[in-house]
Parts: C-alpha cells; sequence; structure tokens
C-alpha cells in the first residue's frame, strides 16, 4: 500500500473498525431479535419517564387510553432519538468510506488537508461499505420506518377518541 499522511484514527477503515466496536453503535450490528430488544428496553426505560408525564394530563384511571397511547407516544420519541443518533453515527463513517478523498487534521489546529485515496484504498474501503456499512443503514432505515408507522397509527388512535 502506498503513504497516507492520515493520522491512524482519522483514517476511515479505522474509524469504522472503532464505531463497529462501540458499545452503543454495534447495537444494530446484532441479531433481529437483540437489536428489537434493546430498542425495547429504550423504550421502556422510557415510559418510566413518560407516564408520570402522561398521567399529569390524562389521569389513568380516567381516561386509561389516552394515558396508555400518550406514554407509548412519548417513550417511543425517545426510541425515535437513538435511531437517529445511530444512524447520523453509520452514516458518517459511511460517507467517509465512500469518498476518494479524505479531510483529515494533522495538529488538531483545524488545518484542514485533503488527501486523495490511491485506487487500491479507495477499493477497500468501498468494499467495507457496500457489505457492512450499507446494510446497517437499510437496516436502520426500515426501523425508522416502522416506528414513524407505529408513531402515526398512535396519533390517529389518539384523534379517534
Amino acid at each position: 500500500m502506498s503513504f497516507c499522511p492520515v493520522p491512524v484514527e482519522q483514517q476511515p477503515v479505522n474509524e469504522y473498525q472503532e464505531l463497529a466496536q462501540s458499545w452503543f453503535f454495534q447495537w444494530v450490528t446484532l441479531p433481529k431479535t437483540k437489536f428489537f430488544s434493546k430498542l425495547s428496553g429504550v423504550w421502556s426505560l422510557s415510559l418510566l419517564l413518560t407516564a408520570p408525564i402522561s398521567s399529569a394530563s390524562f389521569p389513568p384511571d380516567e381516561q386509561t387510553f389516552p394515558f396508555l397511547i400518550a406514554s407509548a407516544l412519548g417513550s417511543s420519541l425517545f426510541v425515535a432519538f437513538v435511531l437517529i443518533r445511530l444512524y447520523l453515527g453509520w452514516k458518517y463513517i459511511g460517507d467517509r468510506l465512500k469518498k476518494t478523498k479524505i479531510v483529515y487534521e494533522e495538529s488538531s489546529w483545524y488545518d484542514g488537508q485533503v488527501w486523495e485515496k490511491p485506487l487500491e484504498i479507495y477499493n477497500r474501503d468501498r468494499l467495507i461499505f457496500n457489505y457492512q456499512v450499507e446494510p446497517v443503514l437499510k437496516r436502520l432505515e426500515k426501523s425508522g420506518l416502522l416506528l414513524i408507522a407505529l408513531m402515526v397509527s398512535g396519533i390517529i388512535l389518539f384523534w379517534l377518541m
């Protein structure tokens, strides 16, 4: 391979490996059932916060159904924030892997440098994107669409009451 002036921690392949191994960002690489159980855990924990807030507007003993829907929708927002954060992290890495030129900082003094990847490094990074990152982004997009559909259904149910 040719000389790469980009600091090791700023090289896209290393950024990808670091992201893929991080506690939070590796959630989406887990099997579907484990991934959705993590999201369900976020939803359940956030219910501890949203239920008391919903009960202030909809007393559970008088307006049970609106209380349940408002609590569920509030908790779903937390899941949406998690999905957005996951997507943005993986999208950033995907963009760096796909690009032919890499912007990097040599001395952390915001002295932005640009390095053009040699063809062999570009091809390697492109393969990593196509087979590792793109499926993750698609899973996150599908999960986001499913969550939006569930939230819209909840809003419609709320309005119909």
